[in-house]
């Protein structure tokens, strides 16, 4: 379907440390493990916890240049970890008769479970459903392998981006692409990224070099890590991790023509948007789902309207919103700007934002000229009515929207002026 090549697996994670951990998981049904902490203590990090504040000490979670060259790790650091993980689980593998993890994936059987659950936490909490192993019909197979799903013999969705791309990869040749999407397609796009980075750098190509217009339901991961050059058009919607880790790419996602809906109305792309993103910018005709633009430490991002959790740990870069949004706004903030829609009700100054980092401001003069222009190019990029109401409103823009000011990211600009002056 689509050209996927790789197989559908059932993916764990959390907590995972020990291979012990990784054997359990894969018999309660896991066929792929993925690690998060482990692997950061194994490049350095000593847990801290202070994530959000731009002062890690050991130069891992920061943007602070005389913090960053105490980061010790290598990439030989984590190979050696997975490597002594891999050896153990094969170790309780031989011990239970698996050779392969598609014969351990499921065999609940094998679990011993420990009857001392005395904790008043545990009192009453029953595993037999989750430990329960069902008889499958023939034809449904044990392990999530659906059937006509595999074909080796066919690329991956990015492939053919980057044979389309070639003239651009190749030569620096403006290329146009026009391609349907679909969101079985994950992270589509990554591997041009790829491309453009090992051949030119982290510069990238030019502005619009490659001009993508894409129609459909974009995957997850959609564009993850976009490099500079490349510029995303979609007509259609978008599942969870939209331009996580952008790094320069333009990504602009708009309904189809034919939609009845009212855009700013709905939401169009899913959560955790735009995570960890160090440069380029999004245009989101629509709202956006949780915690968007969480970690964003570059890019700059106009959408019609965010849940839960939005801005969450930004370090750098501009955020607009032109709709409401949900609980705890800029928490952890420590950098960056956002320009917030003010609504009538005051709900956002009262209980949306968390105020203990940053502070609410009126937006000033010099404020209003960087507002307006990135609405204008909301507006270019998505055809936005929400943008065309508020440029063609006689009320002018600053009195409309509040700024999101985070106090450390405003005591830094008041030393360097100082130092500068």
């Amino acid at each position: 379907q689509n050209g996927l090549r790789d197989r559908v697996v059932l993916e764990c994670d959390g907590q995972l440390k020990t291979a012990h951990d990784v054997a359990v998981a894969c018999l309660l049904g896991a066929q792929e493990f993925g690690f998060g902490t482990i692997s950061l203590v194994a490049l350095g990090c000593v847990m801290m916890r202070v994530c959000h504040l731009n002062t890690c000490p050991v130069g891992i979670a920061t943007q602070d240049p005389a913090l960053r060259k105490k980061f010790t790790g290598k990439p030989e650091h984590l190979v050696r970890l997975m490597r002594f993980i891999a050896e153990d689980l094969r170790a309780i593998m031989a011990g239970l008769g698996f050779r392969t993890i598609d014969q351990m994936s499921g065999r609940v059987d094998r679990l011993k479970i420990n009857p001392a659950l005395d904790h008043w936490k545990s009192r009453g909490l029953d595993l037999n459903p989750i430990l329960h192993q069902p008889v499958p019909p023939e034809h449904i197979l044990r392990l999530c392998i659906p059937k006509g799903l595999m074909n080796d013999t066919q690329a991956p969705p990015d492939a053919d981006l980057i044979r389309l791309a070639l003239p651009a990869l190749q030569d620096g040749l403006a290329t146009q692409i026009d391609m349907p999407i679909t969101n079985v397609q994950r992270t589509l796009g990554t591997r041009l990224s790829h491309a453009i980075v090992k051949r030119y750098g982290e510069i990238g190509l030019p502005n619009d070099t490659i001009v993508i217009n894409a129609a459909g339901s974009a995957g997850q991961s959609f564009f993850a890590f976009g490099a500079p050059g490349i510029t995303v058009r979609v007509q259609g919607d978008a599942n969870d991790y939209f331009g996580k880790g952008l790094s320069g790419a333009v990504l602009a996602i708009r309904p189809p023509e034919e939609a009845v809906f009212a855009a700013e109305e709905n939401i169009i792309i899913g959560n955790v948007a735009l995570y960890g993103a160090t440069a380029g910018r999004a245009y989101i005709r629509g709202r956006a789902g949780e915690r968007f633009c969480v970690r964003n430490s570059g890019a700059v991002a106009v959408v019609e309207g965010v849940g839960d959790h939005g801005c969450e740990y930004m370090t750098g870069g501009r955020v607009v919103v032109l709709g409401p949004t949900g609980r705890n706004f800029a928490a952890g903030m420590s950098g960056g700007v956002a320009y917030v829609l003010d609504d009538a009700d005051g709900h956002f100054r009262q209980n949306r934002c968390n105020r203990k980092s940053v502070d609410l401001e009126p937006v000033t003069g010099d404020d209003e000229a960087e507002l307006i222009g990135l609405i204008e190019a909301h507006l270019t990029f998505t055809g936005s009515t929400v943008a065309s109401r508020l440029l063609e409103s006689r009320e002018p823009i600053k009195g409309r929207f509040i700024k999101v000011m985070p106090r450390e990211y405003k005591q830094a600009i008041a030393r360097l002026t100082k130092e500068e002056n």
